[in-house]
């Protein structure tokens, strides 16, 4: 009788996984910038997507931790329905399209975040095999998601020649991608676009209404919008609804809700996938084949979260007050943006039009060593291809000039090389 033993070499890892790596490269930037910070260094640490005040600290909003913290502890440990509590459901519903048509038409699923409904989105509304459109600027984490569910993620160069939102090239993939696939699923980061903090003004979503309701009438294609950082867009950014109501007459849209940013809640971990459609068995399809996902996942998520995320939603006094303290952290971030253009223009960065949001982008080839020099100088950002991703978000506005004079210098270097 013979066994086969086990070598050194062998193992249990399926092939495929074998070789992914131990640890998201912004969190470890954060990592060695956290450290030197401990061991006395001056550091400005610029990597990491949460709100930092004035003088380095987490920002938070205290309505928000007051309805956390009321929530009854036995009906916060009970099982949440496996789609999320129906007020729940119908609060976010009611919150990310107002008064629109969409409002009345609409299914959700309570997510792990916005990065679970991206997740679901990406393995229910794609074959395996095929791949998500987005922009050649991306948060990298969508290919991780879609990796792990056996998807793929294609680009098309986000700006033309004049830095405006490149049209021609959107439509050019979308109908590449539907020739070959016979679908897409399209991912737009807008408002407040991670890693560029751009936001499409009224033309520019005219246009992308105008190609999606086109190609939605061509073959099914599905609209997905992110809104993790919507909440922070300048004075009328959210007109995006008016223009995925338009799509979403021959396009399936979808919209990631999240608390993570609009309530200063990044551990919470409480989101929402949220799906209209004018047939009523097509939403009943979508919101069985969501709760199914949901089941095959995680199960159900954070009841806590999402029990205060209702009442902050429904009570008009709370919303109220969460408004009210929304706006002082919007004004805190409007503050860094302003000085950041002011600073940045003088010193002749190039980057995109920059109106609000947790992050900025910065142009140059040489990312790589110029991020390497910025860190000799004590400055933390994150090398991306072609550019470098600055959180504005965590960088108090009195560093402002030190960001931006580090900036300079590391481009410089780059360019020298």
């Amino acid at each position: 009788m013979s066994s086969t033993i086990a070598t050194p070499f062998d193992s249990s890892l399926i092939p495929a996984v074998s070789d992914r790596p131990g640890d998201d490269p912004i969190f470890s930037l954060n990592a060695e910038a956290s450290r030197r910070a401990a061991a006395g260094e001056s550091v400005l640490n610029a990597t990491l997507g949460a709100l930092m005040d004035e003088e380095g600290r987490l920002a938070v909003m205290p309505t928000v931790s007051r309805a956390i913290s009321g929530v009854p502890a036995e009906t916060a440990a009970a099982y949440a329905p496996i789609s999320g509590p129906p007020a729940f459901l119908e609060a976010v519903v009611a919150d990310t399209f107002g008064d629109s048509s969409l409002a009345e038409i609409s299914v959700a699923t309570a997510t792990a975040g916005a990065t679970g409904g991206l997740a679901h989105a990406i393995a229910t509304f794609l074959d395996r095999g095929q791949a998500l459109l987005t922009t050649d600027y991306y948060w990298s984490p969508y290919r991780i998601i879609a990796s792990h569910a056996g998807r793929e993620v294609e680009l098309f160069e986000m700006f033309d020649d004049g830095g405006a939102f490149h049209l021609a090239a959107f439509e050019r993939a979308l109908d590449d991608q539907l020739e070959r696939q016979g679908r897409a699923l399209v991912l737009f980061n807008f408002p407040c676009h991670n890693p560029t903090g751009y936001s499409l003004d009224e033309a520019e979503w005219e246009g992308v209404a105008e190609i999606v309701t086109r190609a939605g009438a061509r073959a099914p294609v599905t609209f997905l919008v992110d809104l993790a950082y919507a909440r922070f867009g300048a004075p009328g950014s959210e007109s995006w609804v008016r223009h995925v109501e338009r799509m979403s007459e021959s396009a399936q849209v979808l919209v990631a809700w999240s608390a993570s940013k609009a309530y200063a809640q990044y551990g919470a971990r409480v989101g929402a996938l949220i799906a209209p459609n004018r047939d009523p068995d097509e939403r009943t399809r979508i919101a069985n084949a969501l709760g199914f996902a949901c089941r095959g996942t995680w199960s159900n998520c954070n009841h806590l979260g999402m029990l205060a995320m209702t009442e902050l939603l429904i009570d008009a006094g709370l919303r109220a007050s969460v408004e009210d303290e929304r706006a002082s952290l919007r004004g805190l971030l409007a503050e860094r943006v302003r000085l950041f253009n002011a600073e940045a223009s003088r010193a002749g960065l190039r980057y995109p039009r920059y109106e609000g949001g947790f992050f900025v982008t910065v142009f140059t080839e040489a990312s790589q060593r110029a991020a390497e020099r910025m860190r000799e100088l004590g400055v933390f950002v994150v090398p991306i291809r072609g550019a470098l991703r600055v959180a504005m978000c965590s960088t108090p506005a009195a560093q402002v000039p030190r960001l931006v004079a580090a900036l300079a210098e590391g481009i410089g270097a780059g360019a020298a090389e």
